[in-house]
């Protein structure tokens, strides 16, 4: 077996057998790969720590021909405040899963890696709402798979101005000459419509340096909410957690 380091973090763990654990781990070098971590549940283990979901660091494996063993691991951060923040915390569980839905094995995933680590990061500032960083996540996310929104111009025709709506069923806007056919349109203010251009545009560092006003940011809600209903075809635990504490609060 060849031994390799990569940089990651556990998205997943779960327990295999009477003392290890099965770790998913979104890499930068091998895309999205799954390691036993042997004895990782014995007390005095030392792959007890490092193999909690949030873990962020250099991880070393063996490389089978079928899976990965973990061998060791050196923790540059646990996000231990996640941690102790309930909703903080399912906003990370849901990041991850959107992030885990995304990744491939033997994929480039470093500007996913990168997106999921500045997101968490994010979530400790309090002076960005949860709420603006789940939509910029998810818009974000969805646009690295290569599957984003056109919110530069009409996906028909390129048209940049006018009244511009947006469709879902279209994949973004969609101007007055060519929505004939178009039934789910949204009409946007134009910052939502700016909001949304700078987060499909933006470099991943530069993501979490704003914030816009309530209405804004209940059209982002709107969008994010009903793009990823159309083009994510999978039900997330973690979302509906999120769901129902946010609701509570």
């Amino acid at each position: 077996m060849n031994q390799i380091t990569v940089t990651g973090m556990v998205l997943q763990a779960a327990p295999v057998g009477e003392y290890d654990r099965r770790v998913v781990i979104l890499t930068k070098e091998r895309g999205k790969i799954s390691a036993f971590a042997r004895g990782a549940r014995r007390p005095h283990s030392g792959l007890v720590g490092v193999t909690s979901p949030f873990s962020f660091g250099k991880f070393t494996v063996y490389e089978g021909r079928t899976s990965y063993t973990l061998v060791s691991a050196s923790i540059s951060n646990y996000f231990s405040e996640l941690r102790t923040d309930v909703e903080g915390a399912y906003y990370g569980f849901y990041f991850m899963d959107l992030a885990g839905y995304y990744a491939r094995e033997a994929n480039d995933e470093t500007t996913l890696l990168k997106l999921l680590y500045q997101t968490l990061r994010a979530l400790l500032n309090p002076h960005i709402p949860n709420r603006l960083i789940r939509c910029i996540y998810e818009l974000k996310a969805v646009s690295i798979n290569g599957e984003g929104p056109q919110v530069f111009g009409c996906v028909a025709c390129g048209k940049t101005e006018g009244n511009l709506l947006f469709s879902v069923k279209r994949g973004g806007l969609v101007c007055e000459k060519c929505r004939n056919q178009v039934a789910d349109g949204i009409s946007l203010l134009p910052s939502t419509l700016y909001t949304m251009q700078y987060i499909v545009g933006s470099s991943v560092e530069k993501l979490y340096n704003f914030v816009v006003k309530d209405e804004v940011l209940k059209e982002l809600e709107v969008v994010a909410e009903r793009y990823l209903a159309g083009y994510v075809d999978r039900h997330f635990k973690s979302l509906e957690i999120l769901k129902t504490i946010t609701s509570e609060m």
